[in-house]
């Protein structure tokens, strides 16, 4: 079997070396001629665990290619996998400019039949506009040529993609064809071998599911970090509270660790457009939109912290930060609490030192110089007034006290991710503050 892959993105990239890895022969377009250059030099665009090795190998064995040209990968080609970016446009809604660009190519250079596979999230509706394009190319050059149109959302956690990939809980496709659920089944065989079925559904359901799926995980970390606040409040400990009802197999433990909010490319993003998508169709989906108010107002509650410490007074202070990164095991930035924190704390007139293992390229690239970049997570510590943890990278959870208490001006620990146990940070001399634990 023959795949195409357009896009080499996080989704296009995983997607195609995971089915390259298990035999398939797969080519992955992208128009960026630089990205695909660098990919056939054994240069990976992101971080992700286990990847790059994955990409060198199934090139080496000749099973993954990388092209720039669309039209001269079709020829024997049984799907193709429009994996392209649907950026949030000024509204909210997703922009569908790339994936319906990559329809209209299909239908341009397609010769025989093929089945066109979104991978991207896009909004319900979108493989019937995708249909549309392909249809009116065909048209145009007066060919009538059979194509199908699926959905087949991605459920990849960016930090363990290759494994999901490979190791699936479930693989949700619409369809709307026997011949094209025919070709899923078999292309998805060696993925389903563990047992968890290939969910087979029409193609509106299947788009809804991705939005849905990432909503209900936004909305259970929303959730906690309300019940967080609340907690500080009156005196509870959130920490017992999230096992009190996690242990509750209806709510289960995870996505309820209080934190500073979550950030990254999907839950954001597909938050916004499923409201986007409700509103344009009449209807108001008031749970959501406030799930995405708790989130905003989350990403500040460090810095709060942080200013009534200092008596609301941050000028000439200067704060290290260990993390910038939404999330552990990725470099990924996109509307990451760090970047709130960064702009809050330099508008009060503070600096920031911060040090993270993967990710401080990629703020360079975002940011620049307006923060000072360290060496290591020590380094930042140096003449620091305080420190902020923002991400919960492993290393960061076993340091050595006695540096950071010699190394600050204040003992003071800001924890957005409740690494630390408060008993033992206080006995140890720290003023330490978390999320939804009363400071004492």
């Amino acid at each position: 079997m023959k795949i195409t892959i357009v896009g080499t993105g996080y989704v296009g990239l995983v997607t195609g070396t995971c089915f390259a890895e298990v035999g398939i022969d797969v080519t992955c377009i992208d128009i960026d001629e630089k990205k695909i250059e660098n990919l056939k030099k054994g240069i990976i665009p992101i971080y992700e665990p286990g990847l790059e090795p994955m990409v060198n190998r199934n090139v080496e064995k000749g099973r993954l290619h990388f092209s720039t040209s669309l039209a001269s990968s079709l020829d024997g080609t049984d799907v193709i996998f429009s994996a392209v970016g649907t950026p949030p446009d000024e509204d909210g809604s997703a922009d569908l400019k790339y994936v319906l660009d990559v329809a209209r190519s299909v239908g341009k250079n397609m010769n025989d039949y093929v089945l066109i596979v979104t991978k991207s999230t896009v909004p319900v509706g979108t493989a019937a506009k995708v249909k549309t394009a392909i249809q009116e190319e065909l048209d145009k050059r007066g060919v009538k040529i059979p194509f199908d149109v699926a959905s087949n959302p991605e459920f990849l956690k960016e930090g363990a993609a290759v494994e999901d990939f490979l190791k699936p809980d479930r693989i949700v496709v619409g369809i709307e064809s026997k011949k094209a659920e025919n070709i899923l089944n078999r292309l998805y065989k060696p993925f389903t071998l563990n047992g968890h079925p290939v969910i087979f559904m029409d193609v509106p359901s299947a788009e809804m599911t991705k939005y849905a799926a990432n909503s209900m995980l936004a909305t259970k970390i929303s959730f906690i970090n309300d019940i967080a606040n609340l907690c500080e409040i009156v005196g509870a400990n959130v920490n017992m509270v999230r096992k009190g009802i996690g242990s509750d197999s209806r709510i289960g433990k995870k996505f309820i660790y209080p934190g500073i909010g979550y950030g990254g490319s999907c839950f954001p993003k597909d938050v916004k457009a499923l409201i986007k998508t409700a509103d344009k169709n009449g209807y108001s989906l008031r749970i959501l939109k406030s799930v995405e108010d708790v989130n905003e107002d989350q990403k500040s509650v460090l810095f709060n912290k942080l200013t009534k410490y200092f008596n609301g007074n941050l000028q000439g202070k200067t704060i290290a930060m260990w993390g910038l990164s939404f999330k552990p095991q990725t470099d990924d930035m996109r509307e990451a609490p760090a970047l709130v924190l960064i702009e809050k704390i330099l508008a009060a007139g503070a600096k920031v030192k911060a040090y993270d293992p993967i990710a401080m390229e990629e703020s360079h690239r975002r940011i620049g110089d307006v923060i000072e970049y360290c060496k290591d997570q020590y380094e930042a510590l140096i003449d620091a007034d305080a420190v902020l943890i923002v991400t919960e990278w492993p290393e960061f959870k076993f340091p050595n006290m006695n540096v950071i208490k010699k190394l600050l001006k204040n003992p003071v620990i800001f924890d957005g991710r409740n690494v630390y146990d408060p008993e033992e940070l206080e006995e140890a001399g720290f003023d330490y503050y978390c999320i939804g634990i009363e400071h004492k």
